[in-house]
């Protein structure tokens, strides 16, 4: 009995003396309790939309501001004419644009009634749906205010116009998300495990002091995986095309490059999280928990980064499924060029950049 109480004892010592595992014991419960309480909602929050006002009269302006003041939208730009509307939704920030037709305010006190037409980028259905709905809801209210004061009944008719995506198809939205989970899961954590093993095993510092030189000795554990995952791309567009009908929009070059940067990124994430491993166990923990789950949750795949709380939006800045998902939902829906999608390419650029400078100097200091 003494002896068992000595060896649990031990245990709670390797336990305690390992920072790793006390925070992949405790760090990561707390994590995904605050993620998943703040990052799932249906809610919007702040969400960017441009005015289109062909009328420019007390009404109109009434409703701008009403919806300016509610939490739910904040208005990001005032545009003169139709032609900017596909340019704003191709920059990617603004998901709503809100028509106000040509004199709105003689028609609804002339007609009793005056259109507002909500045009919502459906790249993201639910998103898209929600936005019209709380227009809708706006609307409403300003109108039931109005009818209060007048015998015969105003009427304010929204028309809602889906953009990208008219029929709101779900895959729309899903495809751009799981090519980034499955590149990023071949990529970064495959990646991670293969080397660790190879440390766990003793095989990696018999390698290392070989005749091939350190970066060839990493660069040949990776390229595999550099393949596996551009056949995984190819595979994904391909089922998108012929089985989901979703015609890939842009350029399917653009695509590619887009899709190797963001292999060759998730491949250097892979790198570091080994350096960083002492176990499989360990960098599979690394890689599901501290990957995976910010990748489905702050990446924008499922859930509108703009209705998180602000810290979790500036902790989103960081993980680079974000503006892959961005660059894809642009590429695949939109149809636009590098020059709408380049900051996104250089952010990405940037972290894989440090990523690989990163592991090679955490690389060296093991070596030494």
């Amino acid at each position: 009995m003494k002896r068992f109480r000595g060896f649990i004892q031990k245990e709670f010592y390797h336990i305690f003396r390992d920072k790793r595992s006390l925070f992949i014991l405790f760090g990561m419960p707390i994590a995904q309790i605050l993620l998943f309480g703040f990052a799932i909602t249906n809610e919007i929050n702040n969400v960017d939309i441009a005015i289109l006002d062909h009328s420019k009269d007390a009404t109109t302006e009434e409703i701008i501001n009403k919806i300016g003041a509610s939490k739910y939208f904040s208005i990001q730009q005032i545009i003169e004419k139709e032609a900017d509307i596909e340019t704003i939704f191709k920059k990617g920030k603004v998901k709503a644009v809100l028509t106000f037709e040509k004199d709105f305010s003689k028609n609804l006190i002339k007609e009793h009634k005056a259109t507002v037409q909500i045009i919502a980028d459906a790249t993201d259905p639910n998103t898209a749906n929600t936005i019209s709905n709380f227009v809708n809801a706006i609307l409403q209210k300003y109108q039931n205010e109005l009818n209060k004061e007048v015998t015969i009944a105003y009427q304010i008719v929204p028309e809602t116009r889906m953009v990208y995506n008219p029929e709101l198809k779900s895959v729309y939205m899903f495809v751009p998300g799981v090519m980034t989970i499955i590149l990023m899961l071949v990529s970064a954590m495959m990646t991670s495990i293969s080397i660790t093993r190879e440390k766990e095993l003793g095989t990696m510092e018999i390698l290392l002091v070989s005749p091939i030189k350190p970066f060839q000795v990493i660069l040949g554990k990776v390229f595999p995986y550099i393949f596996l995952s551009i056949i995984n791309a190819i595979v994904i567009v391909l089922l998108s095309l012929f089985i989901f009908d979703m015609q890939v929009q842009g350029s399917l070059f653009l695509l590619g490059l887009e899709s190797v940067l963001f292999i060759v990124s998730s491949l250097a994430l892979g790198i570091l999280i080994s350096t960083i491993s002492a176990s499989q166990q360990t960098a599979m923990m690394i890689s599901l928990m501290g990957l995976m789950l910010p990748v489905i949750l702050l990446s924008g795949f499922i859930f509108p980064i703009s209705s998180m709380p602000l810290p979790l939006q500036i902790i989103s800045n960081i993980i680079p499924a974000k503006w892959f998902i961005i660059i894809l939902k642009g590429i695949m829906l939109k149809g636009v060029g590098i020059q709408f999608i380049w900051k996104e390419t250089l952010i990405l650029f940037g972290m894989t950049v440090f990523f690989i400078g990163l592991s090679i100097k955490k690389y060296k200091i093991r070596l030494e």
